[in-house]
């Protein structure tokens, strides 16, 4: 049974038993506490324990660690994230039962189909454009539900489900192909950039599926002027723009950027709307931001709630996140694994004011790394000193000449009187980053892998 089948058969508006395999991840999480939040019985299992397994368990889903075919109880569903594959153990058992299984991308659209729901696209900014118009939409009064792959800080999760409304902000996930399968009422895309090439076989089938993804959006779909193939390829449709380009629908102007956030007017369709701060840096925040405002203001949302909304935007996990201070130094972490967003988070560090940028990055994927590497070069402008780790591989197997090195000599080629450090053993790294950091120091750890942990390593080590 395909997972076509299954959801056919399957009513989300009925009471379920669903069990989750691979629930660990940001995404299935947000779906598992959506769903019991509607009130099916769920539960999961992963690979490892995590504190977003923990928030699952205080949510009362009862979540097992290690795969077992006794984890599959007498559930009417299985949904499997697109870590899961076939010869999962759990997966198996299933089959085994006839239980119907269906993906991740299956189980989201069949929610999607419930509520007038807003998908929020491109190649990077989803999470804290969804995070920001989340917040927005009910910080008016529209209280939407939302399912967002990061935790949003003022919720404390990525997830909440509504029932005395009817709008829906999602996320959506072009790294499978999920966002083409969502019931989408609205949509914004925020750019369009070269990523999981791997998935679409090359850019232009990348940018098809992008394609698709706007002409099955059913009401309005807002895109970013700034993004130069958006911009030429919806000049001629009924969109919303947003952007700094003076042809945007919605026009970003008088930005100014500090240590820990912005300024920005935005002038709407009907004349100047005034001026909005928010409490994180950099102009592609202020884009996401803009994105979710121009999505409120066509909705009828008040303008004044929305500008208090932002200004108490405290960001989301792992986005420009602080992580805290030691010896004169500053931390902050940030989720950037792409050239484009590498570069834009530089940028915004350089407007902190802080004596040096010591900039950690850990390429994510060895697809990833072998497909830009060479777009990477140009990405850490703005940086004093750049040490690059070796390739995260996210169970990924390695390619042949595919390592951090590849971006490290990129990096120096580029900008020869650059700083650049190859540090290839991760468990070298503390040591060497405690010696570089001098007082005034922003040491600015970047990518999607375990660096995370890097800051506080730091922060807390003798």
């Amino acid at each position: 049974m395909n997972g076509n089948e299954a959801i056919s058969k399957f009513d989300l508006d009925s009471k379920l038993s669903i069990h989750i395999i691979g629930i660990g991840g940001a995404g299935m999480r947000a779906i598992a506490l959506v769903l019991a939040s509607m009130g099916h019985s769920i539960t999961g299992s992963d690979l490892k324990s995590s504190s977003g397994l923990d928030l699952l368990a205080a949510s009362g889903i009862q979540v097992a660690i290690g795969h077992d075919m006794r984890n599959v109880g007498q559930v009417d569903l299985v949904a499997r994230s697109t870590a899961i594959n076939d010869r999962n153990i759990e997966i198996r058992e299933a089959r085994e039962r006839s239980i119907p299984i269906v993906s991740r991308a299956e189980i989201l659209s069949a929610i999607t189909e419930i509520k007038s729901t807003v998908s929020v696209a491109g190649t990077h900014g989803k999470t804290t454009t969804s995070s920001i118009l989340a917040v927005l939409l009910a910080e008016a009064d529209l209280n939407p539900s939302f399912i967002i792959g990061g935790e949003v800080n003022e919720i404390g999760c990525g997830a909440l489900w509504e029932p005395s409304s009817n709008l829906f902000v999602v996320e959506a996930d072009e790294s499978d192909g999920t966002f083409l399968t969502l019931d989408s009422d609205y949509g914004i895309i925020t750019n369009i950039e070269p990523d999981h090439l791997g998935h679409y076989g090359g850019e232009e089938h990348l940018r098809a599926a992008f394609q698709s993804f706007l002409d099955n959006i059913k009401t309005k779909a807002f895109v970013c002027y700034d993004d130069e193939f958006l911009a030429n390829t919806t000049k001629n449709l009924d969109v919303v723009s947003y952007g700094v380009s003076p042809k945007a629908d919605y026009v970003i102007s008088n930005y100014q950027g500090s240590r820990f956030g912005s300024r920005f007017i935005l002038k709407g369709p009907e004349g100047e709307m005034g001026e909005f701060s928010m409490a994180t840096p950099g102009l592609y925040n202020v884009r996401n931001a803009s994105a979710a405002l121009a999505f409120g203001h066509t909705l009828g949302a008040d303008i004044d709630l929305m500008r208090e909304g932002l200004a108490q935007f405290g960001g989301v996990a792992r986005r420009f996140h602080y992580r805290g201070e030691r010896n004169g130094v500053s931390f902050i972490d940030d989720y950037a694994h792409l050239p484009t967003e590498v570069k834009s988070v530089i940028a915004a560090a350089n407007e902190g004011g802080w004596g040096r940028v010591i900039c950690v990055f850990q390429p994510h994927r060895y697809s990833r790394t072998h497909d830009l590497w060479k777009e990477f070069s140009d990405s850490f402008e703005g940086a004093d000193v750049v040490y690059v780790t070796d390739v995260y591989s996210a169970g990924e197997a390695p390619i042949p000449g595919v390592s951090g090195r590849l971006i490290a000599d990129g990096v120096r080629d580029s900008e020869p009187q650059k700083h650049v450090v190859y540090c290839e053993h991760r468990t070298e790294l503390v040591d060497q980053i405690r010696s570089e950091l001098t007082q005034g120091d922003l040491c600015l750890t970047l990518g999607a892998g375990d660096i995370t942990t890097l800051p506080n390593e730091l922060i807390s080590g003798d």
